[in-house]
């Protein structure tokens, strides 16, 4: 058992599932400078999933180690398991639970059966073959087969149970991934860049990856292409930003269109994106002011939510109230921040009588948000709370997500429109290192629990109430860059 790391020469089902989510994840945590790693609050969260769907599973606690194997415990947890793979390959598979069920084993007249949580709503083969690893190395250790394993799901709150039949299909797609993995870790080099780097934000290896793709001119780094966009360009010959930045648009769309007519049509602001990202500079897409709505107002509510995806529960509703002074300057030292905290038990008609009386209190301020999110959130909860139809109308007037102004009107010198991604460029800087919408949730869920004392819940409280605002006033800092731009193309207008 112990806690020492396991051999060069060994794969686990931690490298299993790292290469199972991407290749050089796996060889960056196998050979990768530790301290180029990052923390990212992802992992926590899958951690925390597991442990309140294992909680639901057993309620009774857990044995630990072989010594609970021997015992019969119905659940165990903290096991080293070593073997050998399908490839004669050295395994060791730390199970984050077995299950008693029936059975004979070299402990006795029962067997165990790997258990592992699912985050999300699908079963995938990053968790089936994993599983088939703890599985197949079980096996060898108890001396009795694993007829089939357990995906548990749901947190707690809905637990979900599915089956996983250790199948000879699963067992050869286990022996293929095993024998490719091995072959990648022992390469020199690191496996090249995912050609879909979305997750990339999840990893603790992201800075590594995202200063090589920058340097290179990785086509991902172009805002608007994904894996599979990034897969017709490099057929075409289109290797990198600096190739598709000197491409010819009209040309390029033509040959797009093989591949469908849709296609064809970005060609023109694929290549415009990749040359405003090369040369470093805005452009202008017309000739409207982004914020018309602004020009008399007198102030906005600045508007952003923080959820928990898995329980479907918005559990802050976070405003910042920015005035405008009488000289029609807008004056950020007077504003407020308004935190509209939700709990599960609050019904929704109380959360909407809240927030019904702020809006109210302002009733010609409009309310800028960053995405889609908070608009769909308030009206679809104003439809359900039985607003008027001209009362949903003139809310959604009101509401003006920037993220879409600053699509409609520019194109900006970076590879992500996000809030962070923009805001940073504008010279925003987030209070608190690091924080960002998994670690709110990480923060959340552990106000929730049990495990902290009332100073430690208060203070995690005020660390997610400062991420809230920060997001908020994030949202001005791009806003207020697009009213200044509004206001220089007035300038220009008048000199017309």
């Amino acid at each position: 058992m112990g806690d020492t790391p396991p051999a060069a020469n060994v794969l686990t089902d931690r490298l299993l599932r790292s290469w199972l989510r991407c290749r050089r994840k796996a060889w960056l945590d196998h050979r990768g400078n530790p301290n180029d790693r990052q923390w990212t609050a992802h992992r926590n969260l899958q951690l925390d999933d597991q442990q309140r769907s294992f909680v639901a599973l057993l309620p009774e606690r857990p044995g630990h180690g072989e010594d609970a194997c021997r015992a019969g415990a119905p659940g165990v947890i903290g096991l080293r398991l070593k073997g050998f793979g399908p490839g004669g390959e050295v395994l060791e598979s730390h199970p984050p639970l077995l299950l008693r069920v029936r059975g004979h084993s070299r402990w006795g007249d029962f067997a165990y059966q790997p258990v592992v949580a699912r985050q999300g709503r699908r079963l995938t083969r990053e968790h089936q073959i994993p599983l088939a690893f703890i599985a197949h190395v079980l096996a060898q250790v108890q001396q009795a087969s694993v007829p089939d394993m357990l995906v548990v799901g749901g947190g707690g709150r809905r637990l979900e149970r599915q089956r996983v039949g250790f199948s000879a299909g699963l067992k050869r797609q286990l022996a293929e991934a095993l024998r490719k993995l091995g072959s990648d870790l022992e390469r020199s080099q690191p496996p090249a860049l995912a050609a879909d780097r979305r997750k990339c934000a999840l990893c603790c290896w992201r800075g590594v990856c995202s200063a090589e793709a920058a340097k290179a001119g990785h086509l991902s780094e172009v805002s608007g292409i994904g894996a599979k966009r990034r897969e017709m360009l490099l057929e075409l010959g289109i290797e990198g930003l600096q190739d598709l930045a000197a491409a010819d648009p009209e040309q390029l769309a033509l040959r797009m269109e093989r591949f469908g007519e849709q296609h064809g049509e970005v060609a023109h602001s694929l290549v415009a994106q990749a040359m405003v990202q090369r040369d470093g500079r805005v452009q202008r897409l017309d000739s409207e002011l982004a914020l018309p709505e602004l020009v008399d107002a007198p102030g906005v509510l600045l508007y952003d939510i923080e959820s928990d995806p898995d329980a479907r529960h918005d559990f802050l509703h976070g405003f910042v109230r920015l005035p405008r002074r009488d000289d029609g300057q807008w004056d950020l030292a007077a504003s407020r921040y308004h935190p509209l905290f939700v709990l599960q038990q609050h019904s929704e008609r109380s959360c909407w009588r809240r927030l019904k009386t702020l809006l109210d209190r302002y009733p010609h301020w409009p309310v800028l948000h960053y995405g889609e999110t908070e608009a769909l959130a308030l009206r679809r909860m104003a439809q359900r709370q039985g607003l008027s139809t001209a009362q949903q109308t003139k809310l959604r007037q009101r509401l003006i997500d920037i993220h879409a102004r600053i699509r409609r009107h520019w194109r900006l010198p970076l590879n992500s429109y996000g809030l962070k991604t923009v805001a940073a460029w504008r010279g925003f800087h987030w209070s608190q290192n690091g924080a960002d919408g998994a670690k709110a949730l990480l923060w959340w869920r552990q106000w929730q629990g049990n495990g902290l004392k009332q100073r430690g819940r208060d203070q995690v409280l005020r660390w997610i109430f400062a991420y809230n605002r920060d997001d908020c006033l994030a949202t001005w800092a791009v806003a207020a860059w697009l009213l200044e731009q509004d206001s220089l193309l007035n300038q220009n207008s008048l000199i017309d």
